[in-house]
């Protein structure tokens, strides 16, 4: 049987929206926080080793490359948060209209540029 059939709709026919999209970034922080892990116990690793293994890691996180990885860890673990709780309040029966929907969801958008943010400012003006 070769009738033509048509395809069932996939990522390519929908308009992306922000509540897929956010499930998406959602599933993808996780797995970035993950990968997270594995450097902060390899540095807790450098930590107890010795010195020298410690200061080629902190020189290597005080990169640009460093830094910038430092910044979207800390913004994948606020967003992964925000949305988390977001994910707590739907699993007690809450926000599940539309317009809760996207409002919660632009909240964590928000949410996370905000404290992010503020976090790496208040980094720098402690180290100042």
């Amino acid at each position: 049987m070769s009738a033509k059939r048509p395809l069932s709709p996939h990522l390519t026919i929908y308009r992306p929206q922000l509540t897929t999209v956010l499930s998406i970034l959602h599933r993808g922080s996780g797995v970035f926080l993950t990968v997270g892990l594995v450097l902060l116990v390899l540095w807790f690793y450098a930590l107890a080793a010795d010195a020298n293994q410690y200061n080629a890691l902190q020189a290597w996180w005080g990169s640009s490359v460093g830094r910038v990885l430092l910044f979207f860890w800390s913004a994948a673990l606020f967003y992964h948060l925000a949305n988390g709780i977001r994910h707590l309040v739907w699993d007690m029966g809450f926000g599940f209209e539309l317009k809760s929907l996207y409002l919660s969801g632009w909240l964590v958008v928000v949410l996370t540029t905000v404290v992010t943010l503020l976090v790496w400012w208040l980094g720098y003006q402690w180290r100042a």
